[in-house]
């Protein structure tokens, strides 16, 4: 485990900020620690992505250590990052409320 900085958070969110990369991160979480390959991540995200953009969008979240990959055998498998996802969601709810209980009131 590692200590989250500011700065990780801030690549985190920017990598983020991005539509395709967005649905991409999501994929990565949906399909578990086993990961996916780019060719069965494709039809999941936005079907207008090119593979050379697509690419491009897991660099980036790779670079955010929201992403990481492993070779097997002739493939590259994508994995979420997910040490960093609960690291940026625990330094935005550090200290959240002043100490109080952050649940939000029923309205029902």
């Amino acid at each position: 485990m590692f200590e989250t900085t500011q700065s990780d958070v801030l690549a985190a969110l920017a990598a983020l900020a991005h539509p395709v990369r967005l649905d991409v991160f999501r994929a990565l979480v949906q399909a578990g620690p086993d990961g996916i390959t780019p060719t069965a991540l494709a039809p999941l995200v936005q079907p207008e992505v090119k593979q050379s953009t697509l690419a491009t969008h897991l660099k980036e979240l790779v670079a955010a250590g929201l992403a990481a990959n492993v070779r097997v055998g002739r493939n590259v498998v994508y994995r979420a990052g997910y040490d960093r996802m609960n690291g940026v969601i625990g330094y935005l709810t550090e200290n959240c409320c002043a100490g109080a209980a952050c649940a939000v009131p029923s309205t029902k």
